[in-house]
């Protein structure tokens, strides 16, 4: 039957492509050939005649038409053929992937499949420059949408991560161990473009893509430009909580960021990569906080980066300050350097929101000095996020009250930085050196500071924001500044009482923390009161009314909320809110007809 059918069908095509010369009518005898040897189940290696087909394709070869190219590809591939004539073949498939306008005859032609069984079927050991150049060829088409999206339906992430381990199993003193390291290159700049998809995300966690991304970047630590894919495969996934958790599992990653960043320090690209990531981990989880900071050199290396690229930051200024400043030469912001001080930083702030960890880095006076030292040479105009990051990260320190603080031994050049941030135009950079000073207001030199420079003047007018946080942070100032018996009547000179009430009544039922801590300015700022009159002035009235009306349940608490943010919301309220409230209430109703002064503690 075989042999029949070889005479009938699949002679006739073979002369053809011997007699014809026309490129499109030898691409349609390919096509009629493939479609010839399918029926005839001719595909494969059991197929007698074989050699004499494959003889006739290889003279085509050397013609110069990448569709006709294509075609006998696809033809060879699927004869299965090996050794020198496997390596041929995927040359081939190389050099027309290669180039970017066959991606629309490729997508039309199904190579990709061939070259998927390839990488299937192949042996690692024996093939390793075949599957190099058909790994080239898959990572190509995996720069074009349509092919993408084709290989996540066609499995093609099984069958990758399946040759990365097969790599991976291969170790250091192995003959083939340097020469697959191209192929894994080729692997992971393919991972790399496939990790953009939301669906293959899901594949990658479900295969195990981390452990065996881990290992190979542990094992080709000396090979720059797989640690480079392998990294970019990790930062692009890393903003997804799924992978991150995945990731934040693997506990070897960190102590290999760590040795990557101590090795390649000055490779910003890498570098910048790595400290995203540590970001994204140490953004929200606890575990990955404790995981990172606990490995040996975690703090030092930090340290060492912020100093590398501090000076480099630091060389590029003064290199366009000795050039007269000419537009031209205007850095662009964030700089190179500047973009891996913002995300280091990031790293350190993350780092602080864990307690004990907190606590350590504010003792560190190498970390505060640096992130003073930004405050110092860097203006919010030239470069917002590093300014706002470094002042986010003195705030999150300076709320740890350990002994040998470096943020108290230097609260008051902290403050007098955070003076140029306060004056500025930028009202994120605002916000955030007014929180600052309120964990700093808890001393006394910084609330005379306050005093001494009329800070506290600018903090009461940005009662005005109507912005729930600005509020918040101008009331935690004050709030500190009224505990000082001698500052309390500052907060009539700018008619701080009344905004103080504003604000208790514009965001008071939305907030009941911030509403607690209105009232407790309130409280402090009475103590000595001998007349409700004189003590709040023409807002005496309205605060009565106001503090009535929070305190009643039935008006104050939103019962339309969802059941868990309600039960939040009355815990809130009863807990903190409340207590205060009522004796602050108390103390208003008992001085209104000018009764006998009660004195109580300042909160």
């Amino acid at each position: 039957e075989e042999e029949i059918f070889w005479h009938i069908k699949i002679l006739p095509i073979l002369h053809e492509l011997e007699k014809e010369d026309n490129i499109e009518d030898l691409c349609l005898a390919c096509t009629k050939l493939y479609q010839a040897l399918n029926e005839g189940n001719m595909l494969g290696k059991r197929f007698k005649r074989r050699s004499v087909l494959l003889k006739a394709l290889y003279k085509l070869v050397d013609i110069d038409s990448d569709p006709l190219c294509l075609k006998l590809a696809k033809i060879i591939l699927a004869m299965k053929v090996d050794g020198k004539n496997l390596l041929s073949v995927c040359k081939l498939a190389f050099k027309i992937c290669r180039n970017e306008k066959n991606d629309y005859i490729i997508q039309n032609d199904r190579l990709l499949d061939c070259l998927l069984e390839v990488l299937r079927t192949e042996d690692l050991q024996k093939t390793n420059e075949a599957l190099l150049y058909c790994m080239g060829a898959i990572k190509f088409m995996s720069g074009n949408a349509v092919l993408l999206n084709e290989m996540v339906n066609k499995g093609a992430i099984e069958k990758l991560l399946q040759l990365m381990k097969q790599i991976n199993n291969v170790k250091e003193n192995d003959t083939y161990f340097s020469s697959l390291g191209h192929l894994l290159v080729q692997l992971t700049a393919t991972l790399r473009n496939l990790a953009d998809l939301p669906p293959a995300r899901c594949q990658l966690i479900c295969n195990g893509a981390v452990s065996e991304l881990c290992v190979a970047l542990e094992q080709r630590m000396n090979d720059k430009d797989v640690c480079t894919y392998i990294v970019r495969i990790f930062s692009k996934l890393s903003s997804y909580n799924d992978f991150c958790a995945a990731l934040a599992d693997c506990s070897r990653c960190y102590i290999l960021f760590l040795a990557l960043l101590n090795k390649h320090q000055k490779q910003q690209d890498l570098v910048i990569r790595i400290i995203f990531i540590l970001g994204n981990l140490t953004a929200k989880n606890n575990q990955a906080r404790e995981q990172f900071f606990k490995e040996k050199g975690s703090v030092s290396t930090l340290i060492s980066l912020f100093q590398t690229y501090h000076e480099l930051d630091l060389n590029a200024q003064k290199w366009y300050h000795e050039r007269g400043g000419e537009e031209k030469t205007h850095p662009k912001h964030p700089s190179e350097a500047e973009d891996v001080l913002i995300k280091l930083i990031r790293v350190l702030a993350n780092l602080s929101i864990h307690p004990s960890i907190g606590a350590a880095l504010a003792a560190a006076h190498r970390v505060v000095e640096l992130l003073v030292t930004v405050l110092e040479y860097k203006s919010v105009d030239d470069c917002e996020e590093l300014v706002i990051n470094a002042a986010t990260t003195i705030n999150n320190l300076s709320y740890y009250k350990v002994k040998s603080s470096a943020v108290q031994d230097k609260k008051l050049h902290i403050a007098e930085m955070l003076l140029k941030l306060l004056m500025s135009s930028n009202m994120d950079g605002v916000v955030e050196a007014v929180r600052v000073f309120g964990n700093l207001s808890q001393y006394h030199e910084i609330c005379d500071f306050i005093i001494q420079k009329k800070i506290y003047k600018f903090v009461i007018a940005l009662l005005d924001a109507k912005n729930q946080d600005v509020c918040f942070s101008a009331c935690g100032v004050l709030l500190n500044l009224t505990v000082d018996k001698n500052k309390r009547a500052l907060l009539m000179e700018e008619g701080g009482i009344g905004k103080l009430v504003d604000c208790l009544r514009d965001f008071g039922p939305a907030d009941w923390q911030l509403a607690c801590l209105i009232c407790k300015t309130l409280w402090n700022y009475s103590e000595n009161i001998t007349s409700a009159a004189s003590c709040f002035g023409e807002d005496t009235d309205t605060l009565l009314v106001l503090l009535t009306s929070l305190l009643d349940e039935e008006l104050a608490l939103d019962y339309s909320l969802d059941t868990d943010l309600r039960d939040d919301h009355k815990l809130y309220w009863e807990r903190e809110f409340k207590p205060v409230a009522e004796k602050l209430l108390d103390r208003i109703q008992s001085h209104h007809s000018f009764l006998p002064t009660v004195t109580s503690t300042p909160f």
